[in-house]
């Protein structure tokens, strides 16, 4: 053998060394780190009582660097107990988020002592785990309202204020309860279907008008979930059950406060988180399918694996939904647009017809591109689709929820113009601009992770009750014909409020 084939040899022996070496190291950097990984949220604080707690896991490598991809489904263990109780009755789920972090969610069915949490990585501890919350830790079911609102909001962690509330107390420079109760029924109680509710201490009282008052149970729900976690002023108002917001007099005009689910930009609607994901919020864990953690673990495939094509499902709800089909048939290779059951226009069944079946919310993301159009009013899963990882095209709309005065267009979402003339051109840009769109859909999720989720919209009904009772100039009554809305009993696992006892221990005092 020459010196110079020998040379040669040798140097690629070495260089197969070095590549191992270098492998060995890379191995080594991305095994994850049980010490370095990120746990965070709620649910580790004792006093953040919600329907389904909450936290996050974000998976760390040896090197410090967060994943930004699944390390698996299975990676992380959660197991929760109380030193107290031989079984605990609490439902746990760990959902993988796909993008390095895990949100984990449990819902507890009774109330414990010095619960402790354990987030294991191979049976080893994570982070500071196990975290233990001190004290008693109650359950959605337990009517232990918090005495003190500022303490309450600190321990929720809710924003100093919400822009939309602001906006819309400020049509109002008083509230008189007594002209309300007697103004408001006369005025829309024939034709439409409200609730009239009276908080009085902190117990709820109702009387509905109206036809189809189905709606109430979710209104009677939140608020009897609001009330068991904290007090409430005492505060009167009316609810709108129906799609339409209804006050349509101008502000110079004598106009009424009206909650309604939705807003527009010619009515003067007082606005709260939609039915839809008031429930979603309540239900989380129990009766709901769809709701705001559980779309973060069912964001279809990465993005590079998306099809390239804008997708809806819906009803017939509206003629730009209508032209939409339309559009869809015209344009098969840029959108896949159909109606999954048809009631407002059952006559043209025929013309934007076949029905096709259900399709799965979570198999909305196999596509890169949703489109949000409004229904009879705004299209209210405009929430979840943001939470997911494609991006959002919404069309230009009079209304809105509660949320939108914080989205901005080009940054949140796509905008589309109200008679959806410019849709297929905004598809295209995105096609064309393929990583501006994909990191528009990620401040979209990101800001529906941030502003969305359970503890925000308890804190927003809060401060929107808060603020309409400092406007109150006559006291808030129960009126002749209201019912006490009661407290669900909770017989079989009742809990013992540390509150409550402290306060009639006072009054004992006294």
């Amino acid at each position: 053998m020459s010196l110079r084939i020998f040379s040669c040899l040798l140097l690629l022996f070495c260089l197969d060394i070095f590549r191992h070496e270098v492998l060995l190291g890379a191995q080594a950097d991305s095994v994850l780190s049980a010490a370095q990984t990120l746990v965070w949220g709620p649910g580790l604080e004792t006093d953040v009582v919600l329907p389904a707690r909450f936290f996050f896991i974000q998976a760390v490598d040896g090197s410090g660097t967060n994943l930004t991809t699944s390390p698996g489904e299975k990676t992380f263990e959660v197991k929760i107990e109380s030193p107290a109780e031989q079984f605990t009755r609490i439902w746990i789920q760990v959902l993988d988020r796909h993008d390095g972090s895990f949100l984990v969610r449990y819902r507890m069915y009774a109330t414990y002592t010095d619960l402790h949490i354990n987030v294991l990585l191979k049976n080893k501890h994570v982070a500071k785990s196990p975290f233990i919350l001190k004290g008693q830790v109650y359950h959605e079911g337990c009517d232990c309202p918090q005495t003190s609102g500022s303490v309450w909001e600190a321990d929720m962690q809710c924003p100093q204020s919400f822009p939309q509330i602001e906006r819309d107390l400020a049509l109002y420079a008083a509230v008189d309860p007594d002209r309300n109760a007697d103004e408001i029924p006369k005025r829309f109680g024939q034709r439409q279907s409200l609730c009239h509710y009276t908080i009085k201490d902190n117990k709820v009282y109702v009387q509905t008008y109206g036809e189809h008052v189905g709606f109430r149970i979710f209104m009677d729900s939140i608020l009897l979930s609001i009330t068991r976690k904290v007090r409430l002023p005492d505060l009167e108002f009316f609810v709108n059950l129906g799609d339409w917001p209804l006050e349509k007099r101008k502000p110079s005009e004598r106009i009424h406060p009206i909650f309604s689910w939705c807003g527009s930009n010619n009515t003067r609607d007082i606005v709260m988180p939609t039915y839809d994901l008031t429930e979603s919020v309540l239900e989380t864990m129990g009766r709901v399918s769809l709701d705001m953690l559980s779309v973060q673990a069912n964001t279809g495939p990465p993005w590079t694996e998306k099809n390239s094509t804008a997708f809806w499902r819906g009803r017939d709800s509206r003629q730009e939904r209508l032209e939409l089909v339309k559009l869809s048939r015209a344009h098969p290779d840029s959108i896949n647009a159909a109606f999954t059951n048809f009631f407002f226009f059952k006559h043209d069944e025929s013309l934007y017809g076949p029905l096709v079946k259900h399709v799965s919310f979570f198999d909305f993301f196999k596509y890169k591109y949703q489109i949000n159009i409004d229904g009879t009013v705004a299209a209210y899963r405009l929430p979840y689709l943001l939470a997911g990882n494609s991006v959002v095209l919404k069309q230009d709309s009079s209304y809105y929820e509660h949320f939108y005065y914080g989205l901005r267009p080009w940054e949140h979402y796509i905008p589309v113009r109200a008679d959806m003339g410019d849709l297929l051109e905004k598809i295209q840009w995105a096609r064309d601009h393929d990583e501006e769109a994909k990191q528009i859909g990620l401040a979209g999720q990101q800001f529906a992770r941030t502003n969305l989720m359970g503890n925000s919209i308890f804190c927003y009904y809060y401060q929107l009750y808060q603020g309409y009772a400092k406007l109150q100039v006559t006291e808030p009554k129960v009126r002749e014909g209201m019912e006490l809305v009661e407290q669900p009993s909770d017989d079989l696992f009742p809990c013992s409020c540390h509150r409550t006892r402290v306060r009639d221990s006072a009054k004992d005092e006294l």
